[in-house]
């Protein structure tokens, strides 16, 4: 996706230990037009897929899930990272590392908007490790449903996660993929 590149190149920022910051237009400010573009380019990859939800994990994939579930027309859910006291009983949870902020999180979707009848697609704002997707995964497993695959809108493809989801079987489309970030410069697969 050219366009998504060209912000990454405008915008993002190179920061120490591997990790790219876009928070200019992905996950602090979002830009709602690319968000737009970005749900209805996941919503055409997948569109014979039969997709009866879009999970993301809070909080930096809910604006592509939100446009993306849109865009496909089906309902969203966010998998919350804390507790909350209107949803406390009837989780399914998983454990799960952020790369970037070094701290496991528990994540919950509430079993009251989980049917086993659902296919779902996953959605994130970066693919390194892994380990948000693992997370929904594990919660898709417990609650018995089917995964259409994962749509991420920013892979590092220098870090393992995208090839050990491919290597268990799990589709992945990602709408920019990174190369590298040596240097401090961004070089996309494609580049």
């Amino acid at each position: 996706m050219k366009e998504l590149q060209e912000k990454i190149k405008q915008y993002g920022t190179v920061l120490p230990g591997n990790v790219l910051k876009v928070d200019a237009f992905l996950n602090h400010q979002v830009d709602p037009e690319l968000m737009v573009k970005v749900g209805q380019e996941f919503a055409q990859l997948f569109a014979d897929e039969g997709i009866t939800k879009v999970w993301t994990v809070e909080s930096s994939g809910i604006a592509p899930a939100v446009m993306t579930g849109l865009a496909l027309r089906v309902p969203v859910i966010f998998a919350r990272k804390h507790k909350s006291l209107t949803l406390n009983q009837n989780m399914y949870t998983a454990d799960v590392y952020s790369y970037t902020k070094k701290t496991t999180n528990r994540i919950s979707i509430s079993k009251k908007y989980v049917d086993p009848s659902d296919k779902i697609l996953m959605i994130d704002d970066f693919l390194a490790n892994g380990q948000a997707v693992e997370g929904m995964l594990e919660i898709a497993d417990q609650a018995g449903v089917d995964v259409a695959g994962a749509g991420i809108v920013i892979e590092k493809s220098f870090q393992p996660g995208a090839q050990e989801l491919k290597d268990r079987g799990i589709r992945v489309e990602s709408l920019a993929r990174i190369k590298s970030l040596a240097d401090g410069k961004v070089t996309f697969m494609e580049d």
